[in-house]
């Protein structure tokens, strides 16, 4: 039963970094396409 638990919590756990990676992801590549259209109109 214990093994059941820690491998549940691990799973959970996993979910929820993999949902924070995929968000950082998305955010990254917001700020890379801000930057690049700033760029294209000589901003920066």
């Amino acid at each position: 039963m214990m093994i059941f638990m820690l491998a549940a919590a691990m799973t959970v756990a996993m979910l929820i970094a993999t949902a924070f990676g995929l968000r950082e992801e998305a955010e990254r590549v917001r700020v890379e396409t801000r930057r690049r259209q700033a760029n294209r109109y000589g901003l920066y």
